[in-house]
């Protein structure tokens, strides 16, 4: 797979701009285009040229969701090539930089935080950051809204949309059916869905998300029922055994479920934010967000399982002998 990595000071890793070309017809697309920065940007530029061509070739551009570090660039790129760019019906306002639904995200996210139990402090320092635009930087984009089972062909290749919420609600990967390699449904582009160094985030990265640790179990038992030989997600290396992979991710959530109702039993009631002070210790940066969100994806697992009580904002353990492999499910 040809691939451009770009640079990204988060911890995830440098970003995949995977570039499919139809040497035929010269239609040029890109899966993902990195961040909205002049040195990402250089960096893109310099891994087209290389390959003989400009942002200006570029015909399609295919997001895997709305994170800056996805799809950051998309809006500079089609604003000098008219290329199409295509991304889930959830996530298109977000790229197009709707005023109503970047309020509607910053309000929930300030809404939450609130919720969560973070301290005024913490809050203001996440917010310096974020300063409501954090997650949406760049040019705008004209977005091409797609949904679940969108058959899209792109840079002579034919993909098919799989929606895999919990990372993100419009987060899709995409199933390579048709040209090169992994043309026979073998391979697919992940983004986020899963990586290979670290667990995605999930409660915190797209407060939008409702029962966000339920949708991102589903989006696991997606990748394993379709047991992809190889997968190319949006930071580092391909995983070439992705079924495991994602079994491996449904285990470590299995195991953080179990650390927080260690945490409520042992401490008492506690809201998202004491409970990821204990399973993370002191939090900065953008992890003021992710940290209790993470905790809350899990206590709303537990609350809605029927485990713990929601009272006051805070989370009390009321049945002590619990099953994990019955509430946060099995997958095989």
């Amino acid at each position: 797979m040809d691939r451009i990595t770009l640079g990204n000071d988060e911890f995830e890793g440098r970003n995949n701009v995977y570039v499919l070309l139809d040497e035929e017809t010269d239609d040029l697309a890109l899966v993902d285009t990195g961040v909205s920065a002049p040195d990402i940007r250089a960096d893109l530029e310099d891994g087209l040229a290389a390959r003989g061509y400009g942002l200006e070739d570029v015909d399609d551009i295919v997001l895997t969701h709305f994170h800056v570090d996805h799809a950051g660039l998309a809006g500079e790129i089609q604003a000098e090539s008219d290329a199409t760019v295509f991304v889930h019906e959830a996530d298109a306002p977000l790229v197009e930089h709707d005023p109503e639904a970047m309020t509607e995200l910053d309000e929930r996210r300030r809404e939450l935080l609130d919720v969560w139990g973070v301290p005024a402090e913490a809050t203001a320092e996440l917010l310096s950051i974020l300063d409501g635009t954090r997650e949406i930087d760049g040019k705008p984009a004209d977005a091409t809204p797609i949904e679940d089972g969108t058959i899209l062909e792109v840079g002579g290749r034919t993909i098919e949309t799989v929606h895999a919420p919990g990372h993100a609600a419009g987060l899709c990967c995409f199933e390579i059916v048709d040209g090169g390699d992994g043309g026979d449904g073998s391979e697919a582009f992940v983004g986020d869905a899963i990586l290979p160094v670290y667990t995605p985030n999930v409660g915190g990265a797209d407060v939008r998300v409702d029962r966000p640790l339920e949708q991102y179990l589903e989006t696991l038992r997606t990748i394993v029922d379709r047991d992809y030989d190889r997968v190319w997600p949006g930071h580092r290396d391909p995983i070439d055994e992705p079924t495991d992979r994602a079994l491996a991710i449904a285990d470590h959530h299995r195991d953080r479920t179990e650390r927080v109702l260690d945490v409520l039993e042992e401490h008492g009631p506690a809201d998202p934010w004491t409970v990821s002070a204990h399973l993370f210790g002191d939090l900065s940066g953008i992890h003021i967000v992710h940290g209790p969100g993470e905790a809350f994806a899990h206590l709303d697992h537990l609350h809605h399982e029927g485990v713990v009580s929601l009272e006051g904002g805070e989370y009390r353990l009321i049945e002590s002998d619990v099953d994990l492999e019955e509430i946060v499910g099995t997958i095989e």
